[in-house]
């Protein structure tokens, strides 16, 4: 009787250690599916914002293409057309575009 107490939680440990191991399992595919990349991608917009200068063709995230104008602290100055200025956040330009 002792024998079948031991070999039960014996067993019931190595259970416990494969649960363990497949949450942490787990959690390190979701590190590497969803929290790394998303990181990546905020640490690329930063430096995108942070690169800014007059000149640059933008994309913002409403959509609108145009030229930088001015580049301020927090706030950027677009040329549109012809003259026509709008002033943005910083945070609004989604993209550059290459030529």
């Amino acid at each position: 009787m002792n024998f079948s107490i031991l070999a039960q939680a014996a067993g019931s440990s190595q259970a416990m250690i494969y649960q363990v191991i497949m949450w942490v399992g787990i959690i390190g595919v979701f590190y590497f599916f969803m929290i790394r990349p998303q990181q990546k991608k905020q640490k690329e917009q930063k430096t995108l914002l942070t690169n800014l200068k007059k000149g640059d063709q933008v994309v913002t995230i409403g959509g609108i293409h145009a030229r930088i104008y001015t580049v301020e602290e927090t706030t950027i100055t677009l040329e549109l057309d012809k003259g026509v200025k709008l002033t943005v956040d910083k945070s609004a330009v989604s993209r550059t575009v290459t030529a």
